[in-house]
């Protein structure tokens, strides 16, 4: 049976759960408590209203404060994750994520990109885990299990305050004690360093399993660039790691630099893997080619029994049919489950590194 039919069919069964939504609506998404508010930003636009006519549709997080966007108590699955905001602001909202009251987080990535949105712009993307619609409507449909908590927070690294519309829907429900936890971190080489490999996940520690790359690529050199092989080293894996792929496009799904027809690259997006955002010079301010692509192991996951360390080469072609080592600007989210506790996520590079320019 296919995913899709696997999802469909499991509707026919009832489960011992009841249902919930965090929104600017309900903050803590209390049973009857939803469209109460009475005070909110569109507070005006409902003057002739009044109450339970869309006062609180969204929240404003100002200059270097931090929102609070869900604070869970109790056993549950967190099933989708709808937001938007200004798309300038994308690099700059800091999403993290706490499993059961832990001190560090299990995810810490900027906005767009955890949503597989690394350049500020919006794009579409249809595939199962994340999509992203007309326009920027960013959705997340990876599982989220949690026993005793979840706390999820926006922290805003600019002075000036931004607007956020978002809506959290989980299971209350039990969950067993072997169930691993959701995990992602980002990084950025702007530029890579010359003959160095762009590290997606330094080293995730315990036992688990990778589940998906995303990847905004943005390339500082002539002719193709998507010549380098990805690599997952696992399980005490030294210099060479036991799974060695044979090609950036070939990784994503594609194949022959994604060039059809002649002349072009292709944007693509399907359920496991994609090609979803080709951003192209203008001529006059867009100076280099960008990309997004992502890959979600969801049928072939990668399994480890104690780490897992994954990092993809920047290979180009220079003359005489030889490989050139590139140095371009590579932003990351590597996505896996694992069993608590996690190794601390590599520190995020500040606002100056992290903007895109």
């Amino acid at each position: 049976m296919s995913e899709a039919g696997s999802l469909l069919a499991g509707l026919t069964c009832l489960a011992d759960a009841k249902t919930r939504s965090i929104s600017p609506e309900n903050f803590h998404g209390e049973k009857g408590k939803g469209g109460m508010a009475v005070e909110g930003t569109g507070k005006e636009c409902a003057r002739q209203l009044g109450q339970g006519w869309k006062i609180s549709p969204s929240v404003e997080i100002g200059g270097r404060e931090l929102l609070v966007l869900a604070d869970i108590e109790g056993s549950g699955i967190i099933q989708h994750i709808w937001l938007t905001c200004p798309h300038e602001d994308w690099r700059f909202l800091i999403l993290r994520m706490y499993w059961d009251g832990e001190e560090a987080p299990s995810i810490e990535v900027p906005l767009g990109d955890f949503f597989c949105m690394g350049w500020c712009e919006p794009g579409l993307l249809q595939s199962l885990p994340v999509c992203v619609n007309p326009n920027g409507g960013m959705n997340c449909y990876w599982q989220m299990p949690f026993r005793k908590g979840a706390l999820i927070t926006l922290e805003n690294l600019t002075d000036k305050k931004s607007v956020v519309y978002y809506q959290i829907t989980y299971a209350q429900t039990a969950v067993a004690e072997d169930t691993p936890y959701f995990h992602a971190c980002f990084s950025r080489d702007n530029p890579l360093e010359y003959k160095k490999n762009h590290v997606i996940l330094p080293c995730a520690g315990g036992k688990g399993q990778y589940v998906g790359t995303y990847l905004a690529w943005g390339v500082n050199s002539n002719r193709w660039w998507g010549e380098g092989e990805i690599k997952f080293y696992m399980d005490g894996d030294k210099e060479f790691p036991t799974i060695c792929g044979t090609g950036t496009e070939d990784y994503i799904g594609g194949a022959w630099n994604f060039e059809y027809p002649k002349g072009e690259y292709c944007r693509f997006s399907s359920p496991y893997s994609g090609l979803h955002q080709i951003i192209r010079p203008d001529g006059l301010y867009s100076s280099q080619q960008r990309f997004g692509m992502y890959r979600f192991h969801l049928t072939d996951p990668i399994r480890f029994d104690r780490d897992l360390r994954v990092e993809i080469q920047a290979l180009g072609w220079r003359s005489e049919g030889r490989y050139l080592p590139l140095q371009d600007d590579i932003a990351s989210v590597g996505y896996w489950y694992q069993l608590e506790p996690h190794r601390p996520l590599p520190p995020l590079p500040g606002a100056d590194e992290l903007e895109v320019n």
